[in-house]
């Protein structure tokens, strides 16, 4: 007599997950999202050069010596956080006659990254630096900034979303929503717009004059996505 009752709450455990499980036929997915504008506060210029000759240490050594004076220079300006100085790629690779395949000559590179948010100071730097080239020049949005573009303008996206349930909710025919899944996600549009650096190259060596820039900006989204539960 027991088994019958043995087999029918069998039954019942394996059914109830799946109604449990699925999902409510009132559920809404939405999506809002709020914008700023911020000016890029990080400014970055790279250096580079390149040397070539028959003998790799000979090489190898102009490509120390000309790294080592435009470090010099970055030094006497260098401040955390405002202007920050890196070596980069230091690269020394042989170099093969076409012709014949054999061994002509040695060639490397040297690169000297410099950037932070005293744009003045970075810009004046660039004139003094006479060993090294610009290669590279762009602005950039810090984290600091970054952050607080985000912390302004998510609140105003929340209040987007929870606005669209409310106003959807009514034309569905709903009295109102409980919040469900959610999530907050952020980007920045805008990448760093490099200088031309073919006039610059022509300039920089023994110029006085601070290197000329313009910031720009960068476009900061914050995005609210996810679902509610409508409610009579």
């Amino acid at each position: 007599m027991r088994e019958p009752l043995i087999l029918m709450s069998l039954a019942l455990a394996l059914t109830a997950p799946a109604s449990a499980d699925a999902p409510p036929k009132e559920r809404l997915t939405l999506s809002a999202s709020a914008t700023a504008e911020v000016t890029r506060d990080v400014l970055g210029v790279s250096f580079a050069t390149s040397r070539e000759g028959p003998d790799a240490a000979a090489v190898q050594t102009a490509l120390k010596q000309a790294l080592d004076a435009a470090l010099a220079e970055a030094r006497k300006v260098a401040k955390p956080g405002q202007v920050d100085v890196q070596t980069g790629s230091f690269s020394l690779y042989p170099r093969n006659d076409p012709r014949t395949g054999k061994l002509s000559g040695w060639q490397g590179s040297a690169e000297l990254i410099v950037e932070g948010r005293d744009a003045a100071a970075i810009a004046q730097l660039t004139g003094r630096i006479t060993t090294l080239a610009i290669s590279r020049v762009g602005y950039s949005l810090s984290r600091e900034a970054r952050e607080k573009a985000e912390a302004d303008i998510t609140a105003q996206a929340i209040s987007r979303y929870r606005a669209k349930a409310t106003d959807y909710a009514r034309q569905f025919g709903y009295s109102g929503y409980v919040v469900g899944d959610v999530s907050i996600s952020s980007d920045e549009a805008a990448p760093q717009r490099p200088l031309l650096m073919k006039a610059v190259r022509m300039a920089a060596p023994g110029a006085d004059d601070a290197l000329p820039t313009e910031a720009g900006k960068s476009t900061v989204t914050v995005n609210v996505s996810g679902a509610v539960q409508l409610t009579k």
